[in-house]
């Protein structure tokens, strides 16, 4: 193996060479970095050095000790293990091999309370702590990554430089920026992976409607996702989407046809709905999309309900793609809103500062959500740093205009067809709910009162002062409380 006496000290380390801890790895080395790498199964480290890292600057060790010693201080040193406790137990065996000053960065998803914990830790041992947030898939970490760091500014410097080297590049600039303090880079990432959960259940549904309402084949589904990728949807998800429906079995029927409708999940849109219900936040349509995975995985009364129920007869109707376009692109925006909307408060209970332009940029190139108009949400943030909802900003108040009729239309559509938009319709739903001046709350309160003596405000009064009526004793004065 390696010999610290023989050659230079490695410009960064990694420990952990699964399918994204490889391909970081070769992206650095491609950027001129020495990168030590270490794996608990050892035997995958000689595996990775005598295949994919073959003659780059990757240096092989086979102890925690050994790996830390091949490093150049400050010691900067990249975990890419399963998020939890073994990333606890990681830094428990690193810590008395380190020195003040030493950086250890978290880049798995972890859940960003817990890097907010780990923060705090590491700096009481003068070890400066960064959780990263980095998206992409093995595509991304091969060729470049959008990438959020956050954690112990004190570390962000002496990373930079090869952090925002191995980013993905849009317009020149890396999609990799300082986000905040404390668990805000990992939080960044939570939310990021969120609106993937609704991107791709808005994504299907768009298809399912026309596939199942419309009788739209799948090679006719190829061509009408492949359009759309040219125009204001281009994104990565779309795009991916029609070239997965190109693929066929050997009996020429789409490889799709083929796959098991019980979707899977790491957790992490979960983690974005729990966080959602603690600040407070409406995020109805990324919600909907972690219960529509929940409603799948329940395969089997899926089918015996199936039985219950026997298929509506449709009548044949010219497929509506554009109205189905247009709620496509226009649940979109709504749900990145409710993302940022999420982001903002987050910032203002944690104090993180968030530059949500500069978020934007971080996504417009190497990560999953990367698409065209997050350019437009950089520039309304450029515009307006104090935002407050995207839904707001006059290209986007003029985009949802142009294509509200094509939503409504298709949510109609799909419920008029037994087709199952919990996205689209919850995102209709949202739309209406916020720019209702008048919510029927008012009932609501009133009705808290009644069975609890919950109070309420008043129209007419300032807010702030609360009132109480008997509500079953007929005539009843009302008491200000």
């Amino acid at each position: 193996m390696m010999d610290a006496m023989d050659r230079k000290l490695s410009d960064i380390g990694l420990i952990g060479l699964a399918v994204m801890g490889e391909n970081l790895v070769l992206n650095m080395a491609d950027h001129g970095f020495q990168v030590s790498v270490f794996n608990r199964t050892v035997t995958k480290v000689d595996h990775f050095l005598a295949n994919g890292a073959k003659g780059k600057s990757v240096v092989g060790t086979h102890t925690l000790a050994d790996f830390v010693a091949s490093l150049e201080r400050p010691r900067r040193i990249v975990m890419m293990v399963k998020a939890g406790e073994a990333v606890d137990q990681l830094i428990d065996q690193l810590m008395p091999l380190l020195d003040k000053g030493d950086i250890l960065i978290d880049g798995g998803n972890s859940l960003f309370t817990d890097t907010e914990r780990r923060v705090a830790y590491t700096a009481n041992e003068g070890i400066a702590f960064l959780g990263v947030g980095i998206s992409g898939g093995e595509e991304g970490a091969r060729n470049g990554p959008s990438i959020m760091p956050g954690g112990n500014k004190e570390g962000w410097e002496p990373v930079k430089p090869i952090f925002q080297a191995i980013a993905a590049k849009v317009d020149g600039q890396p999609c990799c920026e300082w986000v905040g303090e404390g668990g805000a880079g990992h939080f960044v990432k939570m939310v990021h992976n969120g609106i993937e959960y609704g991107d791709m259940q808005l994504i299907s549904e768009a298809f399912d409607i026309l596939r199942e309402g419309y009788n739209v084949s799948v090679d006719e589904l190829q061509k009408i996702f492949a359009e759309w990728n040219k125009g204001e949807l281009d994104s990565y998800l779309i795009e991916i989407t029609a070239e997965i429906l190109k693929v066929k079995e050997k009996d020429n029927t789409p490889k799709i046809d083929k796959i098991l409708d019980a979707a899977a999940q790491k957790g992490t849109g979960k983690w974005t709905v729990m966080q959602a219900l603690e600040l407070g936040i409406p995020l109805t349509l990324i919600s909907e999309a972690v219960f529509a995975r929940f409603l799948s995985a329940m395969k089997q009364e899926r089918v015996t309900a199936a039985g219950h129920y026997p298929k509506k007869t449709l009548p044949k109707e010219e497929p509506p793609i554009e109205a189905v376009r247009q709620a496509l692109y226009g649940a979109k925006i709504i749900s990145y809103a409710q993302g940022f909307m999420m982001m903002r408060s987050a910032s203002e209970a944690y104090r993180w500062g968030l530059n949500f332009g500069g978020v934007a940029l971080m996504w417009r190139g190497g990560c999953i959500i990367r698409s065209r108009f997050l350019g437009k949400i950089k520039e309304a943030f450029d515009k307006d740093p104090m935002l407050h909802n995207l839904l707001l900003d006059p290209f986007f108040k003029g985009e949802i205009a142009r294509v509200e009729e094509g939503l409504r239309k298709t949510v109609a559509s799909g419920a008029m067809r037994s087709i199952p938009l919990p996205c689209h319709s919850s995102g209709l739903a949202f739309l209406d709910g916020y720019r209702r001046e008048r919510l029927p709350a008012y009932l609501l309160q009133a009705q808290r009162d009644f069975f609890g003596a919950h109070t309420y405000e008043r129209t007419d009064k300032p807010r702030g002062q609360f009132f109480h009526t008997e509500w079953a004793v007929q005539g009843a004065p009302e008491t200000a409380v």
